[in-house]
């Protein structure tokens, strides 16, 4: 069988000849990032919960309230009486006022309210931000899968053409009448699992490129292998961990909220203290209270408002968020695990597959000496046939290993850098702008 008319269908299928320029591993992230659902949701969550720090401020400024009522009024009171007119005293009422108000003193409460919910936002702005890290994660593995893929599928090209060309070997003895009818049905086994091994590897492929095209949001044309972030990676565990507690914005979205349940708390004190209001007022009212004629005041109070029993509601809120605060702490604790946990997960992996790189190549090179000489003594009469495609099945088994050890560890290392909040950072990619916090100015 040719091999040459599949080879081009592959290169086809891959896409190699459809686009140019290539896509590195900085560009998919930056895609991910301004295109994914997940991310752009935070962030419009993000941006609502800001308008909430507006809303209250809204609390330092004056309010304006005008007041317009026009209607019929039937009045009996002292001065009616007085009059000698009783109830019969109608009139068309006419009613305008306009009241100014500005808060003074409100015991707090505006102030730990714009607290609380700087808090808030600075919290969702971390969850974009973690969110993006996140996400940047699931395309740096996409991208790399779609790499390991197409070299695996490389690989069972080459391996398909080794037994392709044993084959044509051992179909020559046979037309010569030194073959075994055996050997041929061996040879031509081997070679269709050969065929069934690298369908196997294109489906695998087509598969990642399905999940590229998810995560990402483009296809997958042209990838190339990106450079191994090495010193990005901290040179201890110890040091990986500092900086995953330092630096991670899952974590420090927990920290935020512990700082919205300290200022809620805060503003719940607030009704225990007097509010004090300056307000200006003016009224122009006509026929009240059955007076015929016009009715105009104009004031400008200072008002003071204490309450002093509402049933025990203030004392009882005032409790539900000292509960609160206790509940975000423990969420913040229990953060701090997950975050040391993955750091340590993922340091595990890079050692793991650190250590077994040397024996992974030294596997694919005996082999490969071993196949070598297999067939220099199988065109001896030394070796089987058996033996010959048993050592280049050995040889194909070793090199998927290698390559699927050299992914690993190269998504370990980024895994470690994500595990520490700094995967964007590190691949240079700008975070979105719905990930900037508020400061208390």
């Amino acid at each position: 069988m040719n091999l040459k008319p599949l080879a081009v269908s592959i290169t086809l299928y891959l896409g190699l000849s459809a686009s140019v320029s290539a896509s590195t591993l900085q560009e998919a992230i930056e895609t991910t990032i301004n295109t994914n659902p997940d991310v752009l949701a935070a962030g419009n969550e993000r941006n609502a919960v800001a308008e909430e720090v507006k809303q209250a401020r809204a609390g330092y400024f004056p309010t304006v309230d005008l007041t317009l009522g026009t209607g019929w009024e039937t009045s009996e009171n002292p001065t009616t009486r007085a009059a000698g007119k009783g109830d019969h005293e109608s009139f068309n009422r006419d009613e305008a006022s306009l009241q100014l108000r500005q808060m003074l003193f409100d015991g707090n409460a505006t102030e730990n309210e714009v607290k609380r919910q700087m808090a808030r936002t600075n919290s969702r702005s971390y969850t974009v931000f973690g969110e993006a890290e996140r996400t940047a994660l699931q395309a740096t593995n996409a991208y790399l899968n779609v790499l390991r893929r197409q070299k695996l599928v490389d690989l069972a090209v080459t391996n398909y053409d080794a037994h392709e060309r044993t084959h044509d070997q051992i179909k020559l003895r046979s037309e010569h009448g030194v073959g075994r009818k055996a050997d041929m049905d061996q040879s031509q086994g081997r070679l269709a699992l050969a065929r069934a091994n690298l369908l196997a590897e294109q489906s695998n492929l087509r598969d990642a490129k399905i999940t590229y095209a998810r995560v990402v949001g483009q296809e997958a044309d042209n990838l190339v292998d990106p450079r191994s972030p090495e010193n990005a990676v901290p040179e201890t565990l110890d040091d990986a961990i500092n900086q995953a507690l330092e630096n991670h914005p899952v974590l420090n979205s927990a920290k935020a909220d512990v700082a919205s349940a300290n200022a809620q708390h805060d503003t719940a004190s607030s009704p225990f203290m007097p509010r004090v209001d300056f307000e200006l007022g003016a009224t122009a009212d006509n026929d009240i209270d059955g007076i015929n004629g016009h009715n105009k005041d104009v004031t400008a109070m200072f008002r003071m408002r204490y309450n002093l029993l509402n049933g025990g509601k203030d004392q009882a809120r005032q409790q539900e968020t000292a509960y609160l605060i206790n509940q975000a702490k423990e969420v913040r604790n229990n953060t701090h695990r997950q975050v040391e946990e993955s750091v340590r997960l993922s340091w595990n992996a890079l050692e793991t597959v650190n250590g077994q790189m040397d024996y992974f190549r030294l596997h694919v090179e005996s082999s490969e000496r071993s196949r070598d000489a297999y067939q220099q003594q199988f065109g001896l009469g030394q070796r089987t046939l058996l033996d010959l495609l048993d050592s280049e099945n050995e040889v194909f088994v070793a090199r998927q290993a290698l390559v699927n050890a050299e992914y690993d560890q190269l998504f370990a290392k980024y895994r470690i850098i994500n595990s520490m909040g700094a995967l964007l950072q590190t691949m240079d990619v700008a975070l979105p702008a719905t990930a900037a916090t508020l400061s208390e100015k």
